[in-house]
């Protein structure tokens, strides 16, 4: 088996997460950035591209408005920009939506996306998602993501439960997940990550819960 072809992903690890009005509250937000920044060394030491995106709206908007304090990159990431192997801004939760992402990737020979920053529960979980159908392995890392509590109309969820939740949901079919350690192991090694499938997971979980077919 050949080594995967790795670009690591930074998405949204902006300031509107820290000072704006969505802070991150599972994992702890200090704790997760600096693993965001750890993964960035790793892929810097190891020559795995990496893409710094930003979600930007207009300047009037609410949130990530555009030449706001709480749009900028977090300074453990802002420290990297002069070094990124590309940036892009982004309007949508996807990082591939109305972006050059996808191109870029294939024109780089790219063929496994490494998924850090925010939210677990918006455009981690979107961009995961929309790899698929282009052809993009995707590795998740758990500790290098984060997530928001969640309550509305529909209902309510802590940010540990939604992001405990979402990182088994994509390891069961859209993603390899691991911590930033595991993963850097991997990348030094030109190995890749393992992964569940939906079957295998479903089976899992019926054994849980007590269940047969």
């Amino acid at each position: 088996m050949t080594a995967p072809q790795r670009a690591l992903i930074v998405i949204d690890a902006q300031q509107e997460y820290f000072d704006g009005l969505l802070p991150i509250q599972y994992p702890d937000r200090d704790t997760s950035i600096a693993r965001i920044r750890a993964a960035i060394d790793a892929a810097e030491q190891a020559g795995v591209p990496v893409v710094l995106v930003q979600h930007e709206l207009p300047a009037e908007a609410l949130v990530f408005a555009s030449g706001s304090a709480t749009h900028r990159n977090h300074p453990e990431v802002a420290a990297h920009e002069a070094r990124a192997t590309k940036r892009i801004s982004k309007q949508f939760s996807s990082v591939f939506a109305d972006t050059d992402l996808a191109v870029w990737l294939r024109d780089q020979g790219v063929d496994t996306i490494t998924l850090v920053g925010y939210m677990t529960n918006n455009c981690v979980l979107a961009s995961a998602a929309s790899a698929e159908p282009l052809g993009f392995a995707v590795e998740v890392l758990s500790d290098a993501t984060g997530a928001i509590d969640i309550a509305n109309e529909a209902g309510q969820a802590s940010a540990e439960q939604v992001h405990e939740t979402l990182m088994a949901l994509l390891h069961s079919n859209w993603a390899a997940v691991a911590e930033v350690d595991a993963w850097s192991a991997a990348i030094r090694a030109g190995e890749t990550l393992a992964k569940s499938d939906l079957v295998s997971s479903a089976t899992q979980g019926r054994k849980a819960s007590g269940q047969t077919l």
